[in-house]
């Protein structure tokens, strides 16, 4: 019977992983009904079988090098992180400024933060993506001026490729602000799509200013196409759940990381 359980436990946890792309130790033990500890070890089977990867509070299917979770399913994780990191960006935000928004979840977050707030007024927003675009048109602010890149849509829901990568050409903005599906030490910044990371760098390279969003989860990810590295970014932003370790690594390559304070953090390191 207990053998049985923890099949049906696997298939559940591939199933979620083929839909999602990634999954989360507590919320797999909510949904089961089980504890932490026998979600880590269904994990540590299926990891010892090569269905899946491990990282830091889940894992991640072993094709996440070349996919990435749908933007519906990556809006529902972590909201209050990436809220954070969004606050905290709003910082580097100057009145008037043209602003570059690209896809993701996180960038998204920060656009609303953005389009809620009294610096709205008079600015230019330049975005690749569909879900800041749309945003930006159900708030009808009538103070910002959005333009919108064009392109092939990918599954975050960001425009990609020639089309988009045309139109940023022709273009220069003060500020831009990118998510990243994953950090890497000493690398630099990734995702698993060529096309977008042709279009980030595209979206960099018009930049006088680059910002990366970053929850603490993205220095535990793995993905194929590097878009930027470490000289490129001005700053980095993430939470306060980055480990110390990753933190001090990261400040050595880039000229500055933020941590964004949480509602159980005290203050923030910088």
């Amino acid at each position: 019977m207990l053998s049985m359980i923890a099949s049906e436990r696997h298939l559940y946890i591939l199933s979620s992983l083929r839909t999602s792309g990634a999954v989360r130790i507590a919320d797999l033990a909510a949904h089961l009904g089980v504890s932490n500890m026998t979600v880590r070890r269904d994990i540590a089977d299926l990891a010892a079988q090569g269905l899946l990867k491990r990282v830091r509070g889940g894992a991640i299917s072993t094709s996440s090098l070349l996919s990435e979770p749908l933007f519906s399913v990556k809006s529902q994780q972590d909201v209050d992180l990436k809220d954070s990191i969004a606050r905290k960006a709003l910082s580097f935000v100057r009145r008037g400024d043209v602003v570059a928004i690209g896809g993701g979840t996180t960038a998204y977050i920060f656009a609303r933060r953005l389009f809620e707030s009294d610096l709205a007024n008079g600015l230019t927003v330049l975005t690749n993506s569909a879900p800041v675009a749309e945003l930006a048109q159900a708030q009808g602010s009538s103070g910002t001026e959005v333009i919108v890149t064009g392109g092939m849509v990918t599954r975050s829901n960001a425009l990609v490729g020639p089309i988009a990568n045309g139109v940023i050409g022709q273009l220069r903005v003060n500020s831009l602000f990118l998510g990243t599906h994953s950090v890497s030490v000493p690398r630099g910044f990734l995702t698993p799509n060529s096309l977008e990371a042709s279009t980030n760098e595209a979206l960099i390279a018009i930049s006088d200013r680059t910002y990366i969003l970053a929850d603490h989860s993205k220095w535990q990810n793995t993905s194929l196409s590097l878009f930027a590295t470490y000289d490129k970014v001005d700053a980095v932003i993430t939470d306060a759940g980055i480990d110390e370790k990753t933190a001090n690594e990261t400040r050595q390559l880039v000229k500055q990381l933020v941590i964004a304070p949480t509602s159980s953090s005290e203050g923030h390191r910088s």
